[in-house]
């Protein structure tokens, strides 16, 4: 637990010790004021019942900061090492391949996680100046957050497992980029005509991360959702250590 709780000091250290940390933090706190100030505008307009959470999903800075910022959160967990040449110390220390995997993503998740942090303070305004405690309740935000952690976890595992394929940042990028687009846009199937009441309906509903999101934003926390996020985000770990693994072996 200890070289755990060290590995992940270190990961995260990196992002705070580098400009491309900052960049992230600066990129997320101008897409979540554009879609508060967005946000803010289509209220106006057209007021509703439905909780604030629930409009700040269909915005697209949402997709844009998930889809542009964890390809570059990950990007160095593994494929940095490797070209700097501390990989190889790494993985010659006294520590087996998981810890280091884990500890590498979750370092990349509580960056994740702090740079979210200025959302719930918007929340938080417009609940104070809306003198409407059911436009924003607080099951409803704990469950929007439960659900951005979620899909954050999935798509960083993602990264981290397109980072440890190669050793150039740039390529680590454009393959979590990629999967990660194609994980989108699967989820944005469910928006179209279905053919019909079958299986295929059925199985592109539930793979689609628009559909989960809905539940979180509207204060549901359905645990088919869960397992969901959990259980893909297992998976793409798992695909890390094997390629984390093969490499030690070569």
């Amino acid at each position: 637990m200890q070289v755990y709780l060290t590995l992940v000091r270190r990961e995260l250290g990196g992002f705070f010790g580098s400009l491309t940390g900052y960049i992230l933090m600066a990129t997320v706190l101008l897409l979540l004021g554009l879609s508060f100030v967005d946000m803010l505008a289509k209220l106006n307009v057209e007021p509703t019942d439905a909780p604030v959470t629930e409009q700040f999903f269909v915005t697209v800075y949402f997709w844009l900061i998930l889809l542009l910022t964890t390809p570059i959160m990950t990007m160095r967990t593994f494929a940095q090492e490797k070209f700097s040449g501390t990989y190889e110390t790494l993985m010659t220390a006294p520590v087996t391949d998981l810890p280091v995997v884990l500890a590498k993503f979750s370092g990349a998740l509580l960056f994740y996680a702090i740079t979210w942090i200025p959302l719930l303070i918007y929340l938080l305004v417009v609940r104070r100046y809306s003198n409407d405690p059911t436009l924003l309740p607080p099951g409803g935000l704990l469950a929007t957050f439960l659900g951005i952690l979620l899909v954050g976890a999935l798509y960083l595992s993602l990264g981290c497992f397109a980072s440890a394929l190669t050793r150039n940042q740039i390529v680590a990028v454009m393959i979590s980029y990629a999967l990660g687009l194609g994980l989108f846009v699967l989820s944005l199937r469910s928006l179209m005509a279905a053919p019909g009441p079958g299986w295929s309906t059925k199985v592109f509903e539930y793979i689609s991360m628009t559909e989960h999101l809905e539940d979180f934003a509207a204060g549901l926390v359905d645990t088919r959702s869960v397992i969901y996020y959990t259980s893909l985000t297992v998976f793409f770990l798992f695909l890390t250590l094997r390629a984390v693994e093969s490499r030690r072996w070569r």
